[in-house]
């Protein structure tokens, strides 16, 4: 397991966490519940039939196992979802429908306290994760759309925190406008500071830098950073500008010279998803880079996706990172 993820434990085992795990039929998830508890660092919530569970053969002492179609709180649960969606056109009679569901079953044992956060996406599509999150829990307070990030790292590097950038959006919004290019930007800044420590230097990145070029998806980017200095006055910000001008001291400043950002950037935002999912697979790939996420942000209570093709030392480590999310709520 990486530095970073290590990192990540140690400061989500100083106030754990009660983590849904939803997906109590696959053992990956199981796997990683039972290291979860031998470190300690969260509560798992696992959802599931408790002897098929058993009978895996995992230590899951300590861990909270919930059969959904059989948990007492069935019925508050669907009282709950009802008066939720009702204005959607949800029925009771649908809302008990929907608690058939594991994901919405876990999303709404976030919604009444009971847990602190999920992590599902082992067995499911990242639309089948999200959607019961953004139905139920929707977005935080201040928070104008959920977005995504990964975390990279990148081994013997000088760029960026050492080695460490957040890279956005790479899952999520294919082609954000202006304004929500902005409200990524902010949001992957705050993101950043909560997870890494450390101040952010946000790049929002172009084909051009400071007016290389001239066309509606330069102009995007233009207005993007304006609109982001607007929602944060203090964060150090800048764009538009290429990914060598954002990383490169040298070319930084023979670029943008004037620009607080160029040349030490740390959260690179990317224009549109197609960039964006291109961007850290490369680096993953070609740099040989670990790449943690896609996780969520702005979602009220934290939600985070996970491959189908995940580890379970991957879950692991999202549980971590998902537990450090609630910390700050």
């Amino acid at each position: 397991m990486s530095a970073f993820l290590d990192i990540m434990i140690e400061q989500a085992a100083r106030e754990p966490k009660r983590i849904v795990l939803p997906e109590g039929n696959d053992r990956r998830t199981l796997e990683a519940a039972e290291e979860v508890l031998k470190r300690g660092f969260a509560e798992p919530i696992i959802l599931g039939d408790p002897d098929r569970i058993a009978a895996e053969g995992f230590a899951l002492e300590g861990a909270r196992i919930i059969d959904p179609s059989k948990a007492d709180v069935r019925d508050d649960m669907a009282n709950m979802l009802y008066e939720l969606r009702k204005a959607k056109g949800v029925t009771l009679e649908g809302a008990y429908r929907l608690l058939d569901d594991d994901l919405y079953f876990g999303v709404m044992l976030v919604k009444m306290g009971m847990a602190d956060g999920m992590v599902a996406g082992a067995c499911h599509a990242t639309g089948d994760v999200l959607r019961p999150s953004l139905q139920i829990l929707r977005t935080a307070p201040g928070i104008a759309l959920v977005s995504s990030f990964f975390i990279m790292i990148v081994p013997d590097c000088p760029y960026g925190e050492n080695g460490v950038f957040l890279f956005a959006d790479c899952a999520l919004e294919v082609q954000p406008s202006a304004e929500k290019l902005a409200h990524i930007a902010v949001n992957s800044a705050n993101s950043f500071r909560k997870l890494i420590g450390a101040e952010p230097r946000v790049a929002l990145l172009s084909h051009s830098t400071a007016g290389s070029a001239s066309n509606s998806d330069q102009e995007k980017v233009i207005r993007a950073t304006e609109i982001a200095h607007e929602l944060d006055h203090e964060l150090l910000l800048d764009g538009e500008m290429q990914l060598d001008a954002a990383i490169v001291a040298e070319i930084g400043e023979r670029k943008a010279p004037n620009s607080p950002v160029a040349g030490k950037a740390n959260v690179l935002i990317f224009p549109d998803l197609d960039s964006g999912n291109i961007g850290y697979k490369l680096v993953e790939r070609l740099a040989k880079a670990e790449a943690f996420g896609p996780i969520t942000q702005g979602i009220a209570a934290p939600v985070n996706d996970l491959s189908r093709g995940c580890t379970a030392e991957d879950i692991v480590g999202v549980i971590a990172i998902t537990c450090v999310q609630a910390q700050s709520k």
